[in-house]
C-alpha cells in the first residue's frame, strides 16, 4: 500500500473519532507533541528498529505518553504498533495536524527570505494570502541566506519562487543553453 495512503487513512480515522467525541483540540495537541518527539534521532531509530518487538514498543509508548495524551491517541498508537506501521507515526501526525488546520479554515504558508522581514511586510503578506485564498493564514517564516534576496512563498500546493538565486539560475540556463557566437 502507498505510504501516503497509510498515513492518511489512520489520521482521518483519528480525526473523525476526535471530532465525534468533541476532543479535536486536545488530540491535535497530542499529535503536535508526537510529531515533535518523532523528530528526535533516538525516536526515529526506535520507530524504525526491527529488533524491538511490537509488545516492547507498545510498552515504551505507554510509559512515554500515558497520562500525557488522550486515550484515543494512545489507542491509535497501539493500533499502529500492532499493525507494524509505527514508522508511519510522524506522517500520521503531520497529516492529522494538516487536516485539523484545514477543518478550522487555516492555510499553512511558508515564507522563505534571505533576511528577517519586518512586521509590516509580514502583515501585508498575510493579508494578501488571506484575501486571495479566502482563509485564515498561519505564516511560518524561514531564513535562508542562500536565496540571496527576494522570497519563496509556499501556500498549500502553490509555490512562488521570486528569489535572486532562482533568477540567476534561469539566466545561467539561458546563457549555457544558447550558442554564443563571436563577431
Amino acid at each position: 500500500m502507498n505510504d501516503s495512503k497509510i498515513s492518511v487513512r489512520y489520521s482521518r480515522a483519528l480525526f473523525q473519532s476526535a471530532l465525534d467525541k468533541k476532543i479535536l483540540d486536545k488530540v491535535n495537541e497530542d499529535m503536535i507533541f508526537i510529531a515533535e518527539i518523532c523528530k528526535l534521532p533516538e525516536a526515529k531509530e526506535f520507530l524504525n528498529s526491527p529488533v524491538i518487538p511490537p509488545s516492547r514498543k507498545e510498552a515504551i509508548f505507554h510509559k512515554m505518553f500515558e497520562g500525557n495524551v488522550e486515550k484515543i491517541t494512545l489507542s491509535l498508537i497501539d493500533l499502529v504498533v500492532k499493525n507494524g506501521r509505527e514508522t508511519y507515526l510522524p506522517a500520521i501526525a503531520r497529516v492529522f495536524i494538516h487536516e485539523t488546520m484545514k477543518f478550522r479554515g487555516i492555510t499553512e504558508s511558508i515564507l522563505t527570505t534571505a533576511v528577517k522581514v519586518d512586521d509590516k511586510v509580514r502583515k501585508e503578506i498575510t493579508d494578501l494570502i488571506s484575501a486571495v485564498f479566502k482563509t485564515k493564514v498561519e505564516l511560518e517564516e524561514k531564513i535562508d541566506q542562500e536565496i540571496i534576496g527576494g522570497f519563496i512563498l509556499r501556500v498549500d500546493d502553490n509555490y512562488i519562487d521570486a528569489s535572486v538565486r532562482n533568477k540567476l539560475r534561469k539566466i545561467k540556463i539561458d546563457l549555457t543553453g544558447s550558442v554564443l557566437t563571436s563577431v
